[in-house]
């Protein structure tokens, strides 16, 4: 006789552990009056995802990136970044994380005019904790992938504003970062160039990467896939 055949039941997945995790977050900054910046925001970030925050100045978009990018703490609420629970992490622990997670694109290209480009693109690998002898391999790929291999040794005041903002990408990339936050990334660009960058960030997308554009122009978030809009401190995907 045969044995009956026993179907084990599948093990429990757990769900993938979100880039960015925000529960009821709200920041506050004190008076008189108080003034609400963010107001129970909820918002998860998968990893692979591509999301623009809109919204008119006054809206809350710099304290959102400034949260986000572990530069300030919610008054109260959560926020996790690749499951750790940040607020319970010491300045130096956030700083450390800040510079494992996440990469940073913003209006002004801040960049050394001093150094060339590829010391630019190196110098954040080293607050990354980046082995000395895979900065400069990992700089020079990052200057490949953004068509400025033929810029390397150039001081930043040699480039246009294009080529500046694509070396800021470069050097934002270069440590790899499970998360880059662009704040008004082509707010000092024309129409042209800006149409370049966001060609570029849809390529970095297309490899993979987690991308949070902010920004108050319609036109460039509408390029993201997913849709934020902030009012008054309070988030609505749209």
């Amino acid at each position: 006789m045969t044995a009956p055949t026993t179907v084990s039941a599948p093990e429990d997945v757990e769900a993938p552990v979100p880039a960015i995790e925000l529960r009821d977050v709200t920041r506050s900054f004190p008076g008189p009056p108080e003034v609400q910046a963010l107001k129970g925001v909820n918002l998860t970030v998968p990893d692979g995802d591509y999301l623009s925050i809109i919204g008119p100045s006054g809206s809350g978009k710099s304290t959102m990136l400034n949260l986000l990018g572990l530069l300030d703490r919610p008054t109260v609420g959560e926020y996790r970044l690749g499951g750790v629970l940040t607020s319970t992490l010491t300045e130096d622990e956030r700083a450390a994380l800040r510079a494992r997670q996440l990469g940073f694109v913003f209006q002004a290209f801040h960049l050394m005019s001093r150094r060339s480009v590829l010391d630019n693109v190196m110098l954040p690998m080293l607050y990354a904790g980046t082995p000395r002898a895979e900065r400069e391999p990992r700089a020079r790929e990052a200057l490949q992938r953004v068509g400025l291999s033929h810029r390397m040794g150039f001081l930043p005041g040699r480039l246009s504003g294009g080529e500046r903002q694509r070396v800021a990408v470069a050097r934002a990339v270069a440590t790899r970062p499970r998360v880059l936050l662009a704040d008004e990334p082509t707010g000092n660009l024309d129409q042209t160039t800006t149409g370049e960058i966001m060609a570029l960030f849809e390529e970095l997308h297309a490899d993979g990467l987690t991308l949070v554009l902010i920004t108050h122009d319609g036109g460039v978030a509408r390029r993201a896939h997913r849709r934020i809009r902030l009012t008054d401190g309070r988030a609505e995907e749209v």
